[in-house]
């Protein structure tokens, strides 16, 4: 396999190559693949860890829950009590700051949103009233983070990501001198897409924020608290509730938490984490907005799981079904492209992604050759505020879904992509 750095190749060499890697291309089309790696879904064999889910009830009796009510009937807006300990022993928080809502973690999010944006928080203005909203985006991330505040009209401003979070100079230049910046976008465990994890050092300065803005919020969404792919090695982060109240910032912080990939995604248990004092502002919302969420779902996830133990002997077997995915891809990408130059790639200890970075300019050109042959992915620039990657170099995989037979079909016809792309880069400047 040829590991000389395409850079370093002569016009000829890589005329006479891309004429190789075309063919290469033409035999995958003539395949007819249809391979989607665009989302982190989990995959049947995941999904069928917890079908025992649905014979957890079998009398009347195994409808109540240990206060008594029974919870096929109206009431409960928090949460019953042994979801509330379950859902906070996974967040790594007190029960008593926590709410059970329905069966996303986004929806959520959302609704937290609107509520800022409605009502305002903690009797400050609601963020309607005002001429501007900016939000905090660490950037390579969540989409969906930015699609929300995006759709409330608000100012996305890119912070880069770094190994250890986000780049906390520039987030502390931005919350602690412009008081429009009401929030930041936070994935602190396992990143999406890099896999990354905040240091002790990047929690303890957010802890220590001194916003200019008095209902500015961190959006912690720790979506992959518990989802490590080896045993041995695994990513620990300081508890932000504890770290803010420490620094005397009680109210800075909503922790979002659910059990999407680790039950069922569709209907799984969602819940959010905060101080006292932002739990009421939020309960004399949802007392008009619903009577409780659903209770028998709730239940059940506790009768399945029992406690944190349960939970994460049922990580270790989601492990068991996606390390080797990922170990796959990892390693497709070393043999196919290791020494070319045209491409690096995270390696994470957790979570459900890896973040590719091309050549500049590259991403969305080998992103649509990948959807040409058959491969769909995440679209280019997804990663970034409003859909736009500056370098046009980051695409996130997601090797969750597909089997293993259908991942080593993706991966290298990904890899391909990543080269022909990368030739015909390199070609223009020569």
């Amino acid at each position: 396999m040829m590991s000389k750095a395409y850079a370093s190749m002569s016009r000829e060499e890589l005329l006479s190559l891309k004429e190789e890697l075309d063919k290469e291309f033409q035999g995958y089309k003539e395949k007819g693949l249809k391979l989607d790696m665009s989302r982190g879904k989990p995959s049947i064999a995941q999904l069928n860890l917890s079908m025992g889910m649905m014979d957890v009830f079998h009398s009347e009796s195994d409808l109540k829950c240990e206060d008594g009510t029974d919870c096929r009937n109206y009431g409960v807006l928090d949460g019953i009590p042994e979801a509330k300990r379950l859902l906070a022993s996974i967040a790594e928080v007190n029960p008593n700051n926590i709410m059970i809502f329905g069966n996303s973690s986004l929806n959520v999010m959302y609704d937290t949103v609107a509520r800022a944006y409605m009502f305002g928080l903690l009797g400050h203005t609601p963020w309607c009233k005002l001429d501007k909203v900016k939000f905090l985006c660490p950037a390579p991330g969540y989409d969906r983070h930015f699609k929300i505040t995006e759709t409330f009209g608000f100012d996305l401003i890119t912070i880069p990501m770094h190994e250890d979070g986000p780049d906390m100079d520039m987030v502390e230049e931005y919350v602690n001198n412009d008081p429009a910046v009401k929030g930041i976008w936070c994935v602190p465990k396992y990143s999406n897409p890099q896999g990354y994890s905040y240091s002790d050092e990047v929690v303890r300065r957010f802890a220590a924020l001194t916003p200019a803005a008095e209902d500015f919020r961190i959006f912690w969404d720790n979506a992959y608290s518990v989802h490590h792919l080896y045993e041995d090695k695994r990513d620990e982060i300081l508890e932000i509730l504890e770290e803010c109240a420490k620094a005397g910032h009680p109210d800075m912080v909503f922790k979002f938490t659910s059990t999407s990939k680790i039950s069922f995604p569709g209907s799984g248990v969602a819940a959010i984490a905060t101080s006292d004092a932002n739990m009421a502002d939020i309960r004399k919302y949802m007392v008009v907005q619903t009577i409780g969420h659903d209770k028998l779902n709730q239940l059940r996830h506790v009768r399945f799981f029992r406690d944190r133990y349960g939970v994460e002997a049922q990580m270790r077997r989601h492990a068991d079904i996606l390390r080797p995915k990922f170990e796959m891809v990892e390693q497709t990408l070393e043999d196919e492209l290791g020494g070319l130059e045209i491409g690096t790639w995270t390696k994470p200890l957790g979570g459900y992604f890896i973040s590719f970075d091309a050549l500049e300019g590259c991403a969305k050109a080998i992103v649509a050759k990948a959807k040409e042959a058959g491969v769909v992915m995440t679209g280019a620039g997804a990663t970034f505020p409003y859909g736009k990657d500056p370098k046009d170099s980051n695409i996130r995989i997601a090797p969750s879904y597909p089997t293993v037979e259908e991942l080593a079909v993706a991966a290298k016809l990904f890899a391909l992509c990543v080269k022909l792309v990368s030739v015909e880069k390199i070609l223009e400047s020569k």
